[in-house]
This record gives structure tokens, C-alpha cells and sequence, in this order.
């Protein structure tokens, strides 16, 4: 059946619109599955903090992603743990084994001088595809809304293909209010400055999946996002879902939404 007004949705490989969603953990078996019923709507994997070392069946599950045309990266926190011990050579032997293509490089958690992340990201660059994430994961500690966008600049500059905007999988610190809610100042900055097809917001929670589509649209690219709420978060893309429902239909069916009391 095809609905008309419905928002243009590019097929994979894409470049905008697209979808990281986060495993946390999931077993060889719930892979597989997700990627049946929903391997067409993921664009990223990411196989969270530092899970990849934990879990026993991570180079099977990077397998079965990238065989449905997904690329996989594993935390920018375990990069962190690596680079705080001098141990990179070791984690670039880990995740070739693995056999990602794309990496996250960060520093949420550490200080790491940006010109040292920047050199990370150029030499990661020459063989992977870089995610580059911004912003720290605590609540306390503040980043000047105008160093988000100078340091994205930077790391777009130095080989990311995205850069993203922390949130972690609570979707309360970074780019958000501790409610969940956006932090306007620091997003409208970021925008003024960076494309937003070069940026991967992270929105675990609904309510932040629905304010970035009506800010920027279906073609939003959205993060952090959980395994089972891939589906439903492309619903929300595409005006299928009560929150976006009336987003994409012309000014004449305006006149059909339920009017609030």
C-alpha cells in the first residue's frame, strides 16, 4: 500500500537520515532476529561502552550487521580506557579482529587534549569510517555551547564523517536538560555552524526522537537509539505515529487534528 504525503526516505546506503542504534548487549540469537525484522533501517551499530570485551559472541554479532549492510563501531568508551593506558596499539589489534569498519573516538569521560583526539581521528580516518563524538558524559560538567560546534568543526576537518552530540543512553546530559529535555542554546549554535547532515544527534528517548524531526525533518540522523525502538522511531520519521502524524500533510488536513482542551 503506498500512502501519499509520506517524507522521502533514501534506501541504504545513505548518508543522511540515518540510524545508530545501540546494543548494549544483545546474544548472537537476538542479533540475528533484529536484523530480520529491522537490519533495512539501521545504518550504524554500535556495540555500547565497553561491551565488545565483555561479551563473549561480539566478532560473530559484528558478522552478522555488517552482512546485512550495517557498519559497526564498539564504544567510544572502551577507546577511551585504551587510549588512558597507552594502549593503543592493543585496541587497534581488537577491533581488526573484530572487524569493524567504523570507530567512535571520544572523550566523554577523560581529558584528552583536542589536538591529540584530532590526530586520533586523522590516523583512524585512513581506514575506517569515524564517528567522533563531543561533549562529556557527566551532568556537571559544562561545555561552552560555542566550543560544541568549534571542536566539530575541527574533528569534521580532521577525517569524521559525523560528529556526534553526547547524550549517553539516558538522554540527560550533553545536548539535553537533566529532564531529557533539549538544550536549545547549544543545539541552535551547533546548527548555525554545522551542517546538520554531518551531525548524528543522540536521542534515546522518544520525546527527543520527535523534537529533532519537527526541527529538522524525517532525514534527521538520530543515535543511541534501542534495539527495539528502530521501528518505531521510523514510523516517527515518517508521520505513521501520533506524535508526527500531522508533520508532512499539506495545510487541508490540518483542519482533522484534535483540537487540545
Amino acid at each position: 500500500m503506498e500512502l501519499s504525503f509520506l517524507p522521502n526516505r533514501e534506501s541504504k546506503p545513505r548518508k543522511t537520515g540515518i540510524t545508530m542504534m545501540m546494543d548494549k548487549g544483545l546474544s548472537s540469537g537476538q542479533t540475528r532476529e533484529l536484523v530480520s525484522a529491522a537490519g533495512n533501517l539501521i545504518d550504524f551499530a554500535k556495540l555500547g561502552f565497553g561491551t565488545s570485551l565483555v561479551c563473549k559472541h561480539s566478532k560473530e554479532k559484528v558478522k552478522i550487521y555488517r552482512d546485512a549492510n550495517i557498519k559497526v563501531f564498539v564504544g567510544g568508551t572502551l577507546f577511551e580506557a585504551c587510549a588512558l593506558r597507552n594502549l593503543m596499539d592493543e585496541y587497534k589489534k581488537f577491533i581488526r579482529e573484530l572487524d569493524v569498519d567504523a570507530i567512535e573516538i571520544s572523550d566523554g569521560s577523560i581529558v584528552l587534549d583536542h589536538d591529540v583526539k584530532c590526530n586520533y581521528i586523522s590516523d583512524f580516518a585512513k581506514n575506517y569510517t569515524v564517528l567522533s563524538e563531543v561533549g562529556a558524559k557527566e551532568d556537571d560538567i559544562f561545555t561552552e555551547p560555542c566550543k560544541w560546534s568549534e571542536h566539530m568543526e575541527s574533528e569534521l576537518s580532521a577525517g569524521s564523517s559525523y560528529v556526534i552530540a553526547e547524550a549517553r543512553e539516558t538522554g540527560t546530559v550533553g545536548i539535553y536538560k537533566k529532564d531529557g529535555s533539549a538544550d536549545t542554546s547549544i543545539i541552535n549554535d551547533i546548527l548555525k555552524k554545522i551542517p546538520s547532515k554531518q551531525i548524528l544527534w543522540e536521542a534515546p528517548l522518544k520525546q527527543q526522537q520527535t523534537w529533532f524531526i519537527k526541527l529538522i525533518g524525517a532525514n534527521v540522523n538520530l543515535g543511541n537509539i534501542a534495539p527495539f525502538d528502530v521501528i518505531p522511531l521510523e514510523t516517527l520519521r515518517i508521520g505513521l505515529r501520533g506524535d508526527t502524524f500531522f508533520e508532512f500533510l499539506p495545510e487541508e488536513y490540518q483542519k482533522y487534528k484534535l483540537k487540545k482542551k
